[in-house]
């Protein structure tokens, strides 16, 4: 079972969100500003990390995403946001996605997370020396 860690500060999304995750099978781990999500950063690994664009700041959901890429276990990271008017695009770093969530994609919310950690798994992978058999 693939762990998430989610950072929201607002209730209501952080919940839907949980559930939504939950319910498709992945063990959530919630934080509700950036200062709790370093703190379950550093204490345990995660194969996603989502957090909201804006917790405290407009630039905390960032900072976090950041700070999650530089672990060694590397996970997939993803902006999340629960605005309609949020656009899909891909980050210059190409492991770091934003996802928009609202009623009309909620269906597909669980297909995206996959796909992030498929690909950010596939391409760990990639990158594990090989070790001579002797």
């Amino acid at each position: 079972m693939a762990r998430v860690l989610l950072v929201a500060d607002e209730l209501a999304s952080r919940l839907t969100l949980q559930t939504l995750l939950q319910a498709g099978g992945y063990r959530v781990d919630v934080a509700a500003s950036a200062a709790e999500a370093f703190s379950k950063l550093d204490q345990g690994e995660y194969q996603l990390v989502l957090s909201e664009s804006e917790i405290e700041s407009q630039e905390a959901g960032s900072q976090v995403l950041s700070y999650a890429r530089i672990k060694a276990y590397r996970p997939a990271t993803a902006l999340v946001t629960a605005y309609r008017e949020a656009k899909a695009y891909r980050y210059p770093q190409g492991d770091q996605q934003r996802v928009s969530v609202n009623a009309e994609n909620v269906s597909t919310l669980l297909d995206k997370v996959a796909d992030l950690i498929g690909i950010r798994a596939q391409q760990r992978a990639c990158r594990v020396p090989v070790r001579a058999v002797q």
